[in-house]
């Protein structure tokens, strides 16, 4: 996109903005972004709105599971917010909607189990900077060996409780932060 096709914009009506005294056209960031969102195109980072929480990314296809996470999360953790997805492939539209801080993925999904998850958020094409982090009731090993070496740092198994769990998001939260 040029300067001058978003001029365009503006003076046909499309683009929300204004003329300056000498000529130039003045579009808020926050326009901007609504305007490219609604349109479909890519909302270049800087014109994101800097958010109050940090946005957790959970998929889960266990409802039980789900919800317990949540409830806890929403009682212990406030200040994250919490998108849930249930397969691996709206998990991947989420992830792709909302650019999370962090992912915490089942291993086992309905329709893909978190190494075909990973793989595809590992895409170059994707520029996903958050860590992921699995969250199972089991896995083969060499599903293990494959999340790590794709870059997953963090895998816990569902039996060591709620409170494992949460610390090691808020562990991968922290490690984020940090780096």
């Amino acid at each position: 996109m040029t300067p001058a096709t978003v001029a365009a914009w503006i003076d046909q009506g499309h683009l929300k903005g204004h003329r300056t005294p000498t000529g130039r056209r003045r579009v808020a960031s926050a326009d901007l972004a609504d305007f490219l969102q609604a349109h479909g195109m890519a909302v270049p980072p800087e014109l994101m709105p800097s958010r109050d929480r940090a946005v957790i990314v959970v998929v889960e296809d266990d409802p039980g599971y789900l919800k317990a996470l949540v409830r806890t999360l929403e009682r212990d953790a406030p200040e994250l917010e919490i998108i849930e997805a249930s397969t691996g492939m709206d998990g991947l539209l989420e992830i792709g909607r909302v650019s999370p801080d962090l992912v915490v993925l089942d291993y086992a999904l309905p329709d893909l189990n978190a190494v075909q998850v990973v793989q595809r958020l590992m895409d170059q094409s994707k520029q996903l900077t958050a860590p992921v982090m699995i969250v199972t009731g089991g896995m083969p090993p060499a599903a293990e060996s494959d999340l790590k070496r794709l870059g997953v740092r963090a895998i816990v198994n569902k039996v060591d409780g709620m409170g494992v769990v949460i610390e090691a998001m808020r562990g991968a939260l922290q490690a984020r932060k940090v780096a």
